[in-house]
């Protein structure tokens, strides 16, 4: 998950963000082992290639918050995210979760809006030293389709 991430920060985002952004917001492939790993309180959901190469991923937090969604560049615009989401949807249903929320990045925000998420709010966001332009988004979940 870590590569991933990389990858579709450092590669997938290069352009929409400056140098000083990508490398703030992922210093390095390997992971920062002496942090927590917030990611063993949340679902998560992988997507794999045929020879089991990890395409992407997405995280969501047992309040319904989307805590991440990466895929690798090659897989941007194909099947993979929207799968994952779907998967991601299914289960927070399962949960009862009757309302999901994210962070998303300027890129990221126009994959959600195609999913059905509604824009919130704009927010100017401080990491790393860095300022991001994020979108605090939403949605709002009804019974399980057909």
């Amino acid at each position: 998950m870590a590569e991933v991430f990389y990858r579709a920060v450092r590669e997938g985002a290069k352009g929409a963000y400056s140098e000083a952004q990508l490398e703030a917001w992922a210093p390095q492939a390997e992971p920062n082992w002496d942090r927590p790993d917030k990611l063993l309180d949340q679902w998560a959901w992988v997507a794999l290639d045929d020879q089991g190469r990890m395409l992407g991923f997405m995280t969501l937090d047992r309040t319904g918050y989307l805590d991440m969604a990466f895929v690798i560049p090659e897989a941007k615009g194909t099947k993979v995210a929207p799968s994952l989401h779907a998967s991601l949807l299914a289960q927070a249903r399962d949960a009862g979760l009757t309302r999901l929320t994210v962070r998303a990045s300027i890129l990221a925000r126009r994959f959600f809006l195609k999913q059905g998420w509604q824009v919130d709010r704009r927010h100017m966001h401080d990491a790393a030293g860095q300022i991001y332009e994020t979108y605090l988004m939403s949605l709002t979940l009804g019974a399980a389709p057909d």
